[in-house]
């Protein structure tokens, strides 16, 4: 079996060559051709010079090259570090500094948008280019390679010695507070997410596997290792609208989808082909908790589709899912452990909760990330022993504490109740706001919608609703209030709704708490 990340490519191409691996637009790669640049491509890094260890940047949309250069990466011995195709340069730069990036790989038009920020980058000392032939350029500190001068770079030198516990990947996350983490994770994470998702999700070689989300998201990323692991294929899609995302389930044949809670409200109010539900197999939400109203309409459109609810974040990759046939049981569950998992629900002393005691999730075992990098203080609040353990081992098991509040029931299955950071404090209740949130999707009224806690000088904090509409010519606030009146106890009930065209998202496509709270810090105040 697989132990490192390339290999989850060496094993399929081993035992099906000339099955399709990727798809992208028009182009079709089979699993020897894609074996075949991965390995042009590993000696050509080691060509210019990467050295084990050392942080490969790849600053791409989804397309065939940034696939081959991830694997190429770790055949290299070397530590790729997607970068979400929807950052800035600022964000971009500062990414590239805080994990020293030796070399850069990307686009003439990126580069472009990144010229100033670059001279910046002390580390960078090569830029690769997808789709330029330019001769090779220089400055003082950084050489520019046109894709075929790059791969004309390779060396016949072996590939370096590594482990499973080495590094693999650094994948930034966005945090609760200051500028996004570094989150280390080494080839025996990887792949065993890759083969725990792949046991409950029953993924074979006859899957088609549709990935719209960023690589840089955890999330995203298990899309295509779960399918080189299995022989399938993965269709790559950058979508503009969600209308494109239906288009490929149907031209394509798509057998499994993965999407974040956005992205499933828009989906569930367009009209779906009759065709998809003859081949759409399963479909997975993480990412946030999914509205019931959008739930029950994706299962209208694909009846004979498997919906799956995952709970998971990036320190462990996933934590949880519900299988499809407890859906109508337990709506409001998150599940249980996921293959090769321990979850633990404790209360801040690390003693265990009783059954439906609310307490932190501890998640225990080999998915649990390496920490953040270089910030041994944030890795220490978050990376901590696992609760109870026998006082005999000489060592100490370091597990991730969320920072997320759960109960479990006595069946062993877990609810999600909220973040530590987003909770609602209001007239001494805590407050969760998805249950504020699924009365506003159950209205039918909202496209999206986000409660958050603003500061009250007699409550401590109120709760403001801010949503976008599906419908803004046929608003009613004062209908929706009394919606909320009918179904929440009065210390839940919006203070006020706030109406906007979009809400802002972060990087991995979910709504931007942080950015509304302080955009309408103020709101309350006399």
């Amino acid at each position: 079996m697989p132990t490192l990340l390339h290999h989850l490519l060496c094993k399929s191409t081993q035992q099906q060559p000339h099955r399709p691996a990727i798809v992208h637009k028009k182009t079709t790669i089979s699993y020897d051709q894609l074996a075949e640049q991965v390995q042009q491509q590993a000696s050509a890094l080691m060509g210019i010079h990467l050295k084990p260890r050392q942080r490969v940047a790849v600053f791409l949309p989804k397309q065939v090259e940034t696939v081959s250069s991830l694997l190429a990466i770790s055949l290299a011995g070397g530590v790729f570090v997607p970068i979400n195709p929807v950052l800035k340069a600022p964000q971009v730069a500062y990414i590239l500094n805080d994990c020293t990036v030796h070399i850069l790989i990307t686009s003439s038009s990126r580069l472009q948008s990144l010229a100033t920020t670059l001279e910046n980058c002390p580390d960078l000392h090569t830029i690769v280019l997808v789709d330029s032939d330019t001769p090779t350029t220089t400055n003082d500190t950084q050489i520019m390679l046109g894709w075929d001068d790059y791969l004309h770079r390779a060396t016949t030198q072996m590939t370096p010695h590594i482990i499973d516990t080495d590094m693999a990947a650094i994948l930034y996350t966005s945090g609760s507070t200051g500028k996004p983490k570094g989150v280390v994770l080494s080839h025996r994470n990887l792949v065993t997410g890759a083969k725990s998702v792949s046991e409950y999700l029953h993924i074979t070689e006859q899957d088609r596997l549709l990935a719209v989300l960023p690589f840089s998201f955890d999330y995203g990323l298990n899309q295509l290792l779960s399918a080189l692991l299995n022989g399938a294929c993965c269709v790559l899609l950058d979508y503009l609208l969600p209308r494109d995302v239906l288009t490929v389930l149907e031209t394509q044949k798509i057998t499994g989808l993965a999407c974040v809670p956005p992205l499933w409200a828009q989906l569930a109010k367009l009209e779906w082909s009759a065709s998809i539900n003859e081949h759409l197999r399963y479909l997975t939400n993480s990412g946030g908790k999914m509205p019931k109203s959008v739930l029950a309409a994706i299962r209208q459109r694909v009846p004979n589709g498997q919906f799956f609810l995952m709970y998971g974040l990036t320190e462990a990759f996933r934590s949880t899912y519900l299988p499809p046939d407890q859906l109508d049981k337990r709506p409001d569950s998150i599940g249980k452990a996921i293959p090769n998992a321990d979850i633990l629900v404790v209360r801040e002393d690390g003693s265990p909760c009783v059954p439906h005691e609310a307490g932190e999730l501890v998640h225990r075992g080999s998915l649990v990330a390496m920490g953040y990098w270089n910030d041994a203080i944030k890795t220490a609040e978050r990376f901590k022993p696992v609760p109870n353990q026998l006082a005999a081992l000489p060592f100490t098991e370091i597990a991730v504490w969320s920072g997320d509040t759960v109960t479990m029931d006595e069946d062993g299955y877990l609810y999600f109740v909220g973040r530590k950071d987003d909770m609602i404090k209001s007239s001494g209740y805590r407050i969760s706001p998805t249950e504020i949130e699924e009365v506003i999707y159950s209205s039918g009224v909202a496209k999206e919608a986000a409660a958050i806690g603003i500061e009250h000088d007699s409550l401590g904090q109120a709760v403001l609703v801010v949503l976008s509409l599906e419908h803004p010519d046929q608003y009613d606030e004062t209908l929706l209030m009394k919606h909320c009146q009918a179904q929440l106890p009065n210390f839940m009930q919006p203070a006020k709704l706030v109406v906007m065209p979009s809400l802002p998202k972060n990087p991995n496509g979910k709504i931007d708490r942080k950015v509304l709270a302080q955009q309408f810090a103020f709101i309350f105040q006399s």
